[in-house]
């Protein structure tokens, strides 16, 4: 679907997740995660479990991964073993990740509108990079704010930060994501949110609560009218 331009009102800010919202990197994460776990004599996660593992950046991944495959990992542990998974994940960063339809055309338009983009995720900072930059999409985005950032997603200042860094502050602004994570920082952040219906929600994607729900991004601009104007 094309992405249906719309007269500008006020100059206005979108925050995107990535992982679930922007690009389908399920594939990849499993990979670099299940290196790890046969390096360890672990058994080999399936796509669909490792979509449940994913949201809430790479400590968290790793501490339910070895939940969800023997005993749990040791707090001491869990960085090193961040740190292994992570130098599979840079090795093959976007082999099997795809970028959801009507992307590209919705950052595209977004901009011609005169809209400043930013990227808020649980990644770590340095994957978001090395991602965004294997995809090609980096350039849409005046800034983005990884994982690394101390108070992260479902907590608000990660998105106000993310706002501060894109020169946003005081435009008119709402987030897009689709997990109920994204739904708490937005509203701790005091943005209204938008959900996708085709992430890694855990959960009906209805009983997110959302202000909107959308199936395909075509379907943003009439929802940044009605929520933005």
């Amino acid at each position: 679907m094309p992405f249906a331009p719309f007269a500008p009102f006020a100059p206005f800010a979108i925050v995107f997740d990535l992982d679930g919202t922007l690009i389908d990197s399920a594939p990849d994460v499993r990979a670099a995660l299940n290196r790890l776990l046969a390096e360890e004599g672990r058994s080999q996660l399936s796509l669909p479990q490792v979509q449940d593992l994913v949201g809430e950046g790479a400590s968290a991944l790793i501490e339910r991964a070895w939940a969800v495959t023997g005993e749990t990992a040791a707090p001491e542990a869990v960085a090193a073993l961040v740190e292994r998974y992570l130098a599979h994940y840079r090795a093959c960063p976007a082999d099997h990740t795809v970028v959801y339809d009507g992307v590209v055309a919705m950052l595209e338009g977004l901009r011609a509108e005169g809209a400043l983009l930013g990227i808020c995720t649980n990644k770590p900072h340095r994957m978001t990079e090395i991602v965004l930059d294997a995809l090609g999409l980096s350039r849409h985005f005046a800034a983005l704010l990884g994982g690394d950032f101390p108070r992260r997603k479902p907590d608000g200042e990660h998105i106000r930060e993310t706002l501060r860094r894109m020169g946003a502050e005081g435009r008119p602004a709402l987030y897009v994501g689709d997990s109920i994570t994204d739904v708490r920082a937005a509203r701790d952040a005091g943005l209204p949110v938008v959900a996708v219906d085709w992430g890694y929600a855990r959960m009906p994607v209805e009983q997110l609560g959302a202000d909107r729900l959308i199936s395909h991004f075509a379907e943003l601009p009439g929802v940044i009218r009605e929520l933005l104007s």
